[in-house]
């Protein structure tokens, strides 16, 4: 199957070229994405402007890495906030890196170490992608938006990442955690 070079236009023509290319109706693309048929049409003709969860499901039903549908600009910008994101995490004396050269992954893992009754800080709360937790030692308060999750050591939360989120460390000893991140 021969395959057309995707326009830079825009996500919807994109989106267009690659289901028609893959051969997959609406009512497929949207019993593999859980989305609806119409709100799947409306990206399609620009009417509507997926978050980045959503192209990441796009991408997945249509076997394609989401990059693909980032323009060079969209895509360099997405490595610098990445890397920057990197520096600041690394940079905070509660993270160890556990990823060999995590700055250039999509996934990495952490171990974060918050000391008693504070607040996790120097880290960007609020970043593309999902994040995954798992307890160590400790007791720990995840905020995810309004959502207060309390977790205790061998509980884990897995969440939207896109969505303002804050650890803060309930207990009289420093809590561990690990952490891993998934950025697209």
């Amino acid at each position: 199957m021969a395959t057309k070079k995707l326009d830079e236009k825009s996500f919807g023509t994109k989106l267009r070229q690659l289901r028609q290319v893959r051969n997959i109706s609406f009512a497929e693309l949207a019993s593999k994405t859980g989305f609806s048929q119409r709100y799947l049409k409306e990206v399609e003709e620009g009417r509507a402007i997926p978050p980045v969860s959503a192209v990441i499901q796009i991408a997945k039903a249509l076997s394609v890495d989401s990059g693909s549908f980032l323009s060079a600009e969209e895509q360099e910008a997405s490595q610098r906030r990445r890397r920057e994101s990197f520096f600041k995490r690394t940079q905070a004396y509660s993270y160890k890196t556990l990823t060999p050269e995590a700055e250039q992954r999509h996934m990495k893992a952490f171990l974060v170490t918050i000391d008693p009754k504070q607040d996790h800080r120097m880290v960007e709360y609020r970043h593309e992608g999902e994040e995954f937790l798992y307890v160590l030692k400790g007791h720990v308060e995840v905020r995810v938006g309004e959502n207060q999750n309390v977790l205790k050591k061998g509980e884990t939360l897995h969440f939207d990442s896109g969505i303002t989120h804050k650890l803060r460390n309930l207990s009289d000893e420093e809590a561990k955690l690990l952490v891993v991140i998934y950025t697209p």
